[in-house]
């Protein structure tokens, strides 16, 4: 991914360090149904056209139907947004770039309801962290793209990608900024093993940038 972008444009990463460092002022997810309190995020929502003009919405509440989210799904969420120059910022336009010529060459001509979600996952001693509660899963979109902005101190974070029968597929871990997963959401479904500290006395955490591409 980093050198995809780097070729696609010299100062694609520019603010990474920006980029990077807001994830050090996501808010905590009040909406885990099972009291865990492992999750911090952001939020927000754009559109992008055909011609891949992109725009970004107002502020609005991230939706799952509950086939896709039994844990959490079936209400409208509410979380802090994205900060719009994070949003604009050189890095964040670059990866969604990529994205969106990716997915759009897949797709000729689609229009795109893109999700941004900023996620930390922490981890303490004795409580693992949960990258997915809800297990393995499907998000319900076309297309989702996840990549690690950083991993501190943690252990585990495992992808395993599964057919619609449930057999695994294959895993990898996501371990240097910027390795990225790409999941074709209508025949996948995705999960992350839970994560843990390697030494307990120091903070440990997981950081995502997740995009997701639904068809209009």
């Amino acid at each position: 991914m980093r050198r995809w972008l780097e070729r696609s444009r010299p100062d694609a990463l520019a603010d990474w360090t920006r980029f990077e460092d807001s994830w050090q002022d996501l808010r905590r997810d009040e909406y885990m149904a099972d009291g865990g309190r492992d999750r911090l995020r952001r939020h927000a929502v754009l559109s992008e056209e055909a011609n891949g003009v992109q725009r970004i919405e107002p502020r609005q509440p991230h939706y799952q139907h509950r086939d896709y989210n039994p844990l959490n799904g079936g209400i409208p969420r509410w979380f802090e947004p994205v900060e719009p120059a994070i949003a604009s910022g050189m890095a964040m336009q670059a990866v969604l770039a990529f994205a969106g010529a990716l997915f759009s060459r897949l797709h000729p001509d689609a229009s795109w309801k893109i999700e941004l979600h900023q996620f930390r996952i922490e981890a303490g001693p004795g409580v693992p962290g949960r990258p997915t509660p809800e297990g393995v899963h499907r998000d319900g979109v076309d297309f989702a793209l996840v990549l690690l902005i950083r991993r501190e101190n943690v252990a585990r974070g495992t992808t395993t990608v599964h057919d619609l029968r449930g057999r695994t597929l294959g895993s990898f871990t996501l371990s240097q900024p910027l390795d990225a997963a790409i999941v074709d959401d209508r025949r996948v479904a995705h999960g992350v093993t839970p994560i843990e500290p390697l030494n307990p006395s120091r903070p440990a955490y997981r950081d995502v940038l997740v995009a997701t591409y639904l068809r209009n």
